[in-house]
């Protein structure tokens, strides 16, 4: 997956709603109900690192490996920052996506989920 596969896919999630934020944070970021779930730096020099949040386990799994870091200022929330997304296998990179989504889908009031269910029906 490339950049614009992630922020198509990121985007199609039910309930998702994107976000831009200008400078100085140049952030694109991804939120259901009132609660993020993944973003992209868009300005250099980190252009394009995908953050998203992962359990306390993958988090340390994750940050050994080359090209994912602990997400600034956020990784003390388990969230890492992947440098390149076209690196990591598909599935997985998806199934990192939807683990994360459905951390901030189910921190929702059981309300504001059933209402984005509904929405998607």
């Amino acid at each position: 997956m490339n950049t614009e596969d992630v922020k198509q896919y990121c985007s199609e999630l039910p309930g998702s709603k994107a976000s831009q934020k200008g400078p100085p944070a140049n952030i694109l970021t991804y939120k259901v109900g009132n609660k993020k779930f993944a973003y992209f730096k868009t300005s250099e020099p980190e252009q394009w690192r995908f953050s998203l949040r992962v359990t306390p386990e993958q988090f340390l799994e994750l940050t050994d490996q080359p090209g994912i870091k602990p997400a600034r200022y956020m990784h003390r929330f388990h969230w890492i920052s992947i440098v390149s997304v076209a690196r990591l296998p598909e599935a997985y990179l998806r199934m990192l996506i939807n683990n994360s989504y459905e951390r901030a889908l189910q921190s929702l009031s059981k309300k504001a989920r059933h209402a984005i269910c509904e929405q998607t029906r």
